[in-house]
């Protein structure tokens, strides 16, 4: 049975396709199809005839995530696999664009970037997932949530940015977040003037603006140091306040339709949401950012994928210690966030946990950091094996775990010489070779006391 490489370069519009054998060299020459119905008529007949004129072949296709312009010829070629001994991919482009760069080629066109996508698939097939699911309708509702959320941020900062030149004494509302009154406030009254025009009773009628509040904020305006409101200014602060208001309604619309619309991947979401913390929103995202659980052999590869795992970092004389290495997709890190922040208060296996680390003096931060690492590892558990979130696994599996032995080991010997007191090294670099070098009385060397001197 051979082998074959299909690489396909998707640009809007089109796309370039070229053909490789194992060895690389390519079977035919490359060619180039428009994103219409002809075109994949072309590429559906062109597909027949190559396994006719090849029994037995298997061809391995994959395209670049590209933000959505891959999504028709992808599942084209989805639909053609049902038939064919045909098997697609989705790419990475950094990944792609890396190993394009090793081979030290300088030109660039979209019949060699097409080449170069077969060549990775040859080059690299332990890191190429094929046939993945893709749960196409979740991730197009999903990433037009992602949208407006984005949107609204960017009208949130405005807004913020306005307030500070208009009525910065507001903005002592907003250190939690914009509060929803604070948005129907500046919506009617978007000015010094109006607010205090409105006075107690106007700002009453507003929703959760009690008395005492309106009192305060009549209060804060009296004393305003804000610089004078104009038709300009309050019209822009109005229109901000109304946007932002309408946004979160759509948000809140368009997470309630994801949460009952969700029975393309339902088997999978019902057994992330048994987790006490997640909900059928966040683990929609877990899932999309996942992916096919089987592509990742162990935890720690899914650990890496998401950026939740410690590493240890020193060079020179920098001061070393052990963070979260946040090297991977920050997405999947905001929902774990989320989850743990949530699971803290309300799942007692994480709300233990964390109380353990924290009443051991650790940050709270780093506390949060470890819980994101155990939800991750329980969520990994519960997708590799189909099975719903039960804490008496997690317990049963700590038990199996052989404890740690904190006996000193004797550090390995990394120098081929001592230290030598004429190097031309830094203050910083001096003090840690003095904590490093032994005592050298010889009656502490006798007994086998070794302790590090103290630093002067």
């Amino acid at each position: 049975m051979d082998n074959y490489y299909l690489g396909i370069d998707v640009s809007k519009g089109y796309a370039d396709f070229v053909i490789l054998d194992a060895r690389k060299k390519p079977l035919a020459p490359g060619f180039q199809l428009d994103d219409t119905a002809q075109g994949h008529r072309v590429l559906t007949d062109y597909l027949e005839r190559f396994f006719q004129d090849h029994p037995g072949a298997t061809l391995y296709a994959a395209v670049e995530s590209t933000g959505g312009f891959e999504n028709n010829w992808y599942h084209r070629l989805r639909s053609l696999a049902s038939y064919l001994p045909l098997h697609i991919a989705r790419l990475n482009p950094a990944r792609v664009k890396f190993n394009s760069e090793a081979s030290a080629r300088r030109n660039k066109t979209d019949a060699i970037s097409a080449q170069d996508i077969a060549l990775y698939q040859i080059d690299h097939p332990e890191k190429v997932v094929y046939d993945e699911q893709d749960y196409p309708k979740l991730r197009r509702l999903w990433s037009y949530i992602r949208m407006l959320v984005k949107q609204q941020s960017q009208l949130l900062n405005q807004l913020n940015s306005q307030l500070y030149s208009t009525m910065p004494e507001l903005l002592t509302f907003t250190r939690n977040g914009v509060p929803k009154w604070l948005l129907k406030l500046l919506e009617v009254y978007p000015s010094y003037q109006k607010i205090l025009q409105a006075g107690v009773a106007g700002l009453e009628k507003i929703p959760y603006i009690p008395q005492k509040k309106a009192r305060r904020i009549i209060d804060l305006v009296e004393k305003g140091v804000g610089g004078e409101s104009d038709v300009v200014s309050e019209q822009v602060i109005s229109s901000l306040a109304t946007q932002i208001l309408h946004l979160e309604k759509l948000i809140q619309q368009q997470k309630r339709f994801l949460e009952k619309n969700y029975s393309e991947a339902r088997q999978q979401i019902d057994l992330l949401v048994s987790f006490i913390g997640i909900g059928i929103y966040s683990a929609v995202g877990l899932l999309l950012n996942i992916g096919n659980i089987q592509r990742f052999p162990s935890v720690k590869h899914l650990a890496s994928y998401f950026g939740v795992h410690p590493v240890y970092r020193i060079s020179g004389d920098g001061r070393g210690g052990v963070h979260m290495s946040k090297q991977g997709r920050s997405e999947g890190r905001a929902i774990l966030y989320m989850i743990a922040f949530s699971a803290i208060r309300h799942n007692p296996l994480i709300k233990e946990l964390y109380s353990r680390l924290t009443n051991r003096g650790m940050h709270n931060g780093a506390a949060m950091g470890v819980c994101m690492h155990k939800i991750l590892r329980i969520v990994y558990g519960m997708l590799k094996n189909g099975t719903a979130f039960d804490p008496e696994i997690d317990r049963k599996n700590q038990e199996k775990t052989p404890p740690k032995n904190h006996k000193s080991k004797t550090p390995k010997k990394r120098r081929l010489q001592e230290f030598d007191e004429n190097a031309p090294i830094s203050r910083r670099q001096h003090k840690k070779r003095k904590e490093q070098v032994p005592s050298q009385d010889e009656s502490l060397v006798k007994h086998g006391i070794l302790e590090p001197a103290p630093s002067s």
